[in-house]
């Protein structure tokens, strides 16, 4: 992913609420529109790269549930 996409998507949502984050993560997954994942991409690695080693595995392992189906 380009470094440009990142600061912009990071510019734009600076100083959002957690309230407003829920809204656009919603909004996204319900549009169903491919070029709303890279921002949904940023979102994750920033929550990764901030995230301890037990919320990281205990993602991968919901991720693992889910697409075992």
């Amino acid at each position: 992913m380009n470094f440009q996409i990142r600061d912009a998507i990071s510019a734009n949502v600076h100083g959002q609420s957690a309230a407003e984050f829920k809204d656009i993560v919603q909004d996204a997954i319900s549009r169903g529109e491919e070029h709303l994942l890279p921002g949904l991409g940023v979102f994750f690695e920033k929550w990764w790269q901030q995230s301890t080693a037990e919320e990281q595995d205990a993602f991968v392992q919901k991720l693992e549930k889910v697409f075992a189906h």
